[in-house]
């Protein structure tokens, strides 16, 4: 389950980290806050316009970790919280995530869609 206070999160500006593992070792990349939708179903989408080695790695191992947060929700020690996501992802060229995302974000020759493992909250 998505917990409430990371879709907080995602309606203030932050950085976005993603994590992959490829043949040539781990590789990370960064997206914003502002680009993250979550599907009724909990996916969680992220638009890809370059993200060449990204998609690469995932064709190798679909594993990711994904952080995130903002210092304008509240956290468990004070003002700011962030989030440690591990999933599986795919990234998808057609279909109703796709054209969503790319309703949105007309750059996006991609979406990367992550199936949460788990969720946890990391301040």
């Amino acid at each position: 389950m998505i917990p409430e206070k990371l879709t907080e999160v995602l309606k203030h500006d932050g950085v976005v980290a993603i994590a992959t593992l490829g043949q040539d070792g781990p590789h990370m990349v960064n997206t914003w806050n502002s680009y993250v939708r979550i599907t009724d179903a909990e996916r969680i989408l992220i638009p890809v316009g370059y993200m060449h080695r990204t998609e690469s790695n995932i064709a190798f191992n679909n594993q990711v970790l994904i952080t995130l947060g903002s210092r304008e929700v509240a956290g468990n020690m004070g003002p700011g919280t962030g989030f440690l996501i591990k999933g599986t992802a795919s990234i998808e060229t057609s279909g109703v995530d796709f054209d969503g995302t790319k309703g949105k974000f007309a750059w996006a020759r991609a979406v990367m869609a992550v199936t949460p493992g788990s969720i946890e909250q990391t301040l």
